[in-house]
């Protein structure tokens, strides 16, 4: 099947490694896909963290993304110009069977266009004008007319989670059919076999030390800045545990400067921001892992590739996140915004050697089962009609 596959985002980072994750498995299933992206931004070919200022890729996305408010969203609602003329092109030059969309806000030209050339249109949803954005959504009303009205006239909707899907249906009446798609992780890539562990933690001063580890963006919603202020009162009680805390963001200067004024360099690490080819290695050096605090709606990423690293994760009990976690089995789970229970949680865990190899297989087996991109790739399709999979 010919699949074209049209995002606006940057194409950087998390957003980039879900784009690869998906067009990839869809291609080893056998289909042809050809990605339409952002002028500037190209996920399947994203530069090395120390080369993005240099390369000057992705400029444009980059200025437009520091608009402000109003202007920013009515830029992104221009778009659907660009988009028009682009997705044209595209739908005469390629004949694709199957459009399949990164929604964002208020873009609405692909599916005008592909109910006018009869081409089946998917949607994934990872964002939406019902929830709490990292941006303030200022149009929020013709957010929402837009929105619902994508809903109702794609071929089919794959959420991200079951909070997603659920906000969608109590607001839009008859949306289109979905299914519930969380993040996965490339077996492949994310195999504990691949890597000497102890020349890892040797390299990186974590010789002889029970590792617990955090991988992601370090802002608020994350809570890593909380949770090391309130751990860093209580390292004392296990000597032998170390913190390796990977990501930049803006609280980062914050926790290295706590880090630093309580001479706690040598029991937590953080070596900034690293390429995703890097992210395996630094799992390989891990026990477990901890993620101080997500969101209602997310699906955290790094979730899914710690557990296909045999490394388990205290997490916070948020709905899309107990739907990977089986508590006890897979992970271990907290009440949410309960910042002390997280860490006396990761504290218990520092002495239980065994209960950390037992759920942390445990977790390996899950994703090799379960939540793998080919899987995401074989759901989406369930929502093509059967005459054009053929």
């Amino acid at each position: 099947m010919r699949i074209l596959y049209h995002h606006r985002t940057r194409g950087r980072h998390v957003e980039g490694v879900h784009i690869r994750g998906i067009v990839n498995a869809l291609r080893e299933l056998g289909h042809q896909v050809t990605v339409m992206s952002f002028p500037g931004a190209d996920p399947e070919h994203e530069p090395a963290p120390t080369a993005q200022a240099s390369a000057g890729k992705g400029r444009l996305a980059g200025a437009v993304a520091k608009l402000p408010g109003v202007l920013f969203e009515f830029m992104e609602l221009a778009y659907n110009v660009v988009t028009l003329f682009r997705m044209a092109a595209a739908i005469r030059r390629l004949q694709p069977q199957l459009i399949y969309e990164r929604y964002s806000l208020f873009l609405c030209a692909t599916i005008w266009l592909a109910r006018r050339h009869g081409i089946p249109v998917v949607l994934e949803i990872n964002d939406s004008a019902l929830v709490e954005r990292v941006r303030p959504l200022r149009l929020k009303r013709l957010a929402r007319r837009i929105e619902g009205w994508c809903l109702r006239h794609c071929t089919g909707l794959v959420f991200i989670s079951s909070y997603f899907r659920d906000q969608a249906e109590a607001t839009y009446p008859q949306v289109a059919p979905s299914v519930v798609s969380p993040n996965a992780a490339d077996l492949a890539r994310f195999d504990p076999s691949r890597f000497d562990r102890e020349q890892l933690r040797e390299q990186r001063g974590l010789a002889g030390r029970v590792v617990c580890g955090h991988i992601g963006v370090f802002a608020r919603w994350h809570g890593v800045d909380g949770f090391v202020e309130a751990i860093s009162q209580r390292l004392a009680e296990a000597p032998q545990l170390a913190l390796v805390l990977v990501g930049d963001g803006r609280t980062l200067p914050a926790v290295r400067e706590l880090v630093a004024s309580r001479g706690l360099s040598d029991r937590v690490l953080l070596p900034g921001r690293v390429a995703h080819d890097e992210i395996a290695s630094w799992i390989a050096c891990m026990d477990y892992a901890v993620l101080p605090d997500s969101n209602q709606y997310g699906s955290p990423m790094k979730l899914f590739e710690q557990m296909a690293m045999g490394v388990a994760v205290v997490a916070p009990d948020y709905a899309p996140v107990a739907e990977v976690i089986d508590d006890g089995r897979t992970g271990w789970l907290f009440p949410r915004r309960q910042t002390d229970a997280c860490v006396q949680r990761v504290l218990d865990l520092a002495t239980q050697t065994e209960e950390r190899r037992r759920v942390g297989a445990a977790a390996r087996d899950y994703i090799a089962r379960e939540r793998q991109w080919r899987n995401n790739a074989e759901q989406l399709l369930t929502l093509v009609p059967a005459e054009v999979t053929r």
